[in-house]
């Protein structure tokens, strides 16, 4: 009872809570945030199905295998999937990724020769695939190996895709000239089932859908964060406060890190360095506005 009569409501928009997120880091001996909402690769947690999924991506642009989907729940990783894929592809790979699913068929030609920093004569859209396909030859000629990412592939018009599989055709007699990852959520499964791709849908070399942590990579998700960010093992996580969060965020690594800041913000106003169960479940009710026994049931 004593920790929950310290631990103040959390309200997003209230500054005594924006400066206690600010605050708790040094009260917990952290260089940054351990659960920041942005892309950073060096938080990525290899738990299985994110490990598998990496070394899916790797070994596709690798072997030149053309088409890649990879797919996952909303907050499952995947742009951190993609940002760490970056970092470990070697300086024989060039890569490029695009970010702004709502550009046109047009727009993602020049897109691409943006990322690749190339300039084509004239902005038709033969020029811009002209321009792309002597670029692949160029570095095919170098021995190098171009890929091209491109996130929250979902939100795709069917133009585009018909576009990006267009590029697909960019080959030589034996091997792709570009390797293609389509990153998206469960539903970009759906989309590449409809009759009017299935000439994509057969490309499609290699599939994989990055699943949740499961109960025993949260707490081993948790101290990778906490360590990254500079932690020295003093935030004690109590099993029942794992579990909570587990069933909370399904394992799902976004909620995890939304509940995680939340309960340390708690335990700092608290003055405490065990995060328990109750402090956990004033993080839910605070994300939820509304008593943790609605949002979990018994």
């Amino acid at each position: 009872m004593g920790v929950r009569r310290r631990a103040a409501r959390l309200r997003p928009a209230a500054g005594p809570c924006y400066d206690a997120r600010a605050m708790y880091k040094e009260f917990y001996g952290l260089r940054e945030s351990p659960f920041s909402m942005t892309p950073d690769p060096q938080f990525l947690f290899l738990s299985e199905a994110h490990r598998v999924g990496l070394e899916v991506l790797q070994h596709g642009i690798r072997e030149r295998k053309g088409f890649i989907v990879i797919t996952g729940e909303v907050g499952a990783g995947k742009t951190t999937l993609c940002r760490a894929l970056l970092d470990a592809l070697d300086s024989q790979t060039r890569t490029a990724l695009l970010l702004n699913p709502t550009l046109s068929d047009a727009q993602v030609l020049r897109a691409v020769c943006d990322e690749f920093r190339l300039q084509p004569a004239r902005a038709t859209r033969k020029d811009l695939y002209d321009t792309i396909n002597a670029f692949l030859l160029r570095e095919l000629a170098a021995n190098h190996n171009v890929a091209l990412i491109i996130d929250e592939a979902q939100d795709l018009k069917p133009a585009v895709l018909e576009q990006i599989r267009l590029l697909s055709n960019l080959e030589t007699a034996k091997e792709k000239l570009l390797q293609i990852v389509l990153v998206g959520q469960p539903e970009l499964a759906a989309i590449l089932d409809r009759p009017n791709l299935r000439q994509l849908k057969q490309r499609v070399a290699l599939r994989y859908h990055v699943a949740p942590l499961s109960y025993k990579e949260i707490g081993e998700y948790i101290e990778h964060r906490l360590r990254v960010a500079g932690g020295d093992g003093r935030i004690e996580w109590t099993t029942a406060a794992q579990v909570l969060i587990f069933k909370y965020s399904l394992g799902v690594p976004r909620l995890i890190n939304v509940v995680c800041d939340r309960a340390l913000v708690a335990g700092y106003l608290a003055e405490t360095r065990v995060i328990d169960a109750p402090l956990v479940e004033r993080a839910i009710e605070d994300i939820e506005y509304k008593p943790v026994t609605e949002v979990i049931p018994s």
